[in-house]
């Protein structure tokens, strides 16, 4: 089994930390800062507690002011590469809310090293057309990592963070940034773009379907963009979407020899077989999935689409499809009937019951 993310944060991580910041800070007591950080439960903390540890005790041993502190700090953040020293933009969120110059250079220049979506979020609900105007200027960097954090940051529903509500509610301001990046040369940011677009059409499909329309056919980047952005309305079966990536009704499509086992037991996989036909002379530009409708504790259900493929095809293709029901930390799984569904170009056509024991 693999080590759990939090105990990234060990020993050695906080001895070298202490030594960075006394050497930056020469009235920097390391040895208390050690013994505080592995105080209070620290055994009991997960990660996104222990980042929030690490923060407040660094915040209590530098100085009391600010703008001094982030100085240290900033000197001390090149040497840490990688999400996992988000600890230094978020003192940026908990004790610069106040200052907003000295912390958008901050956060600019620690989002380098690791990453400032989160810290971003405070900013952006107190300052919000400052912010905006700022991401608009982060989406000119020349800096990917700043580039990114411009739409990172303002995603309306990024995971592990608080939801932005009033772009959830009107997200048009942020269209202003993620058309500076639409075709940016890094594939980083163009996955972000993507994921704050697909959080957008959440709430919001017609401004995406509308989005989707202008921007198409612009380049292969911002194409690519748009295809990830609308995995969601592709996933829901959205009429419009599917029409405008070529995916028509597939009325004149069957499903024969279907084939999968009547009972699994937990940690089996599922065997999925079937046939697709057509009198036509092809089944034509296909979008094939699969969706499961998964027990709750309460005994409804709720389906997860997966993807089996999407191609053009001939009149005629059988699929052969595992889905593995071994156990994950993400997903937990109650015995009785489940059903699987063939959802071809976002309708259903077939679907079969089976014993989960």
């Amino acid at each position: 089994m693999a080590e759990p993310l939090k105990h990234f944060y060990n020993k050695e991580l906080i001895e070298s930390l202490s030594h960075q910041l006394k050497s930056a800070y020469t009235s920097f007591d390391s040895e208390r800062f050690q013994e505080e950080i592995f105080s209070d439960n620290w055994d009991l903390k997960e990660l996104k507690a222990r980042t929030t540890h690490i923060t407040e005790v660094m915040h209590r041993f530098l100085p009391n002011n600010y703008a001094e502190s982030i100085e240290i700090l900033k000197q001390v953040s090149t040497y840490y590469t990688g999400f996992y020293y988000i600890f230094f933009p978020e003192y940026v969120a908990r004790y610069g809310l106040d200052d907003f110059d000295t912390s958008i250079l901050a956060l600019e220049h620690f989002t380098q090293y690791s990453t400032a979506e989160y810290a971003v979020r405070p900013f952006i609900k107190k300052y919000k057309e400052r912010m905006i105007s700022q991401m608009e200027l982060w989406a000119e960097s020349k800096n990917p990592h700043v580039r990114r954090v411009a739409s990172e940051g303002c995603r309306p529903r990024l995971p592990w963070a608080k939801a932005l509500h009033e772009f959830k509610k009107n997200p048009t301001p942020i269209f202003k940034i993620l058309e500076k990046l639409l075709n940016d040369d890094s594939e980083s940011v163009r996955q972000s773009v993507a994921n704050n677009l697909n959080d957008i059409s959440k709430d919001h499909p017609e401004l995406l379907i509308n989005y989707t329309k202008i921007w198409m056919g612009k380049s292969r980047n911002t194409d690519i963009i748009l295809k990830h952005a609308c995995r969601t309305l592709l996933k829901q079966g959205n009429p419009e979407i599917l029409r405008q990536y070529g995916y028509a009704p597939p009325n004149h499509i069957r499903v024969e020899n279907i084939t999968l086992q009547e009972q699994i037991k937990i940690g089996e996989h599922l065997n999925l077989e079937f046939k697709l036909t057509t009198l036509e002379k092809s089944l034509g530009r296909l979008r094939i999935e699969y969706g499961i409708d998964f027990l709750r504790q309460n005994g409804k259900s709720w389906r997860k689409i997966f993807k089996i493929s999407y191609s053009s095809c001939p009149n005629t293709i059988t699929f052969l499809k595992q889905h593995s029901f071994k156990v994950i930390s993400t997903r937990k799984y109650y015995l009785g009937l489940h059903t699987i569904a063939i959802i071809v170009n976002g309708q259903e056509l077939a679907s079969r019951h089976f014993m989960l024991l």
